[in-house]
């Protein structure tokens, strides 16, 4: 488990470097509704992290959209992570929780991994750090920036289809 944990620690790093993800910096995020990011909206299944990913993520409702990630090899769960998307002070904001596949939380109880928009682009949703793609009806990429022990921080793609 160690090794899911170092490289899922994600970076916050003013000199991070990234084809596919932006950050913040001391920027404000820009103005956008719940509704701007619809299209995330789906069950996205895929092979990432040396096994079989889930990703479900609701439809709009009470200005936020609810998500859950799992990650499964050799026919076992690895750690889950529990998401939002919410609408707040005009804009929007990404949380996620880490749990072990016995739900005892990587966070603090207080405490989540958050991702403030950074910008919209049509079918494209740049979070600090992290962004999701809309490719086609039925594919969906995330690029997530990750620490790599120490090294340069890593950018990892995730791909994923639709589950019919």
């Amino acid at each position: 488990m160690k090794i899911y944990l170092a490289i899922l620690f994600l970076v916050v790093s003013s000199n991070m470097i990234s084809q596919n993800t932006l950050q913040l910096n001391d920027k404000n995020s820009p103005n956008a509704s719940i509704n701007d990011v619809s299209w995330i909206a789906g069950y996205w299944v895929g092979d990432a992290l040396g096994g079989h990913v889930e990703e479900v993520w609701t439809t709009p409702l009470g200005d936020s959209m609810m998500g859950s990630f799992k990650l499964v090899i050799d026919e076992k769960v690895k750690f889950y992570e529990f998401c939002t998307i919410s609408q707040e002070n005009k804009s929007l904001i990404l949380r996620i929780k880490h749990f072990n596949n016995d739900l005892k939380g990587w966070e603090e109880k207080e405490n989540s991994v958050e991702f403030p928009l950074v910008k919209l682009e049509t079918n494209k949703a740049y979070f600090d750090g992290l962004t999701f793609e809309k490719v086609s009806k039925d594919k969906l990429t995330m690029y997530v920036v990750f620490k790599n022990n120490g090294k340069e921080p890593v950018e990892m793609k995730f791909q994923y289809k639709l589950k019919k």
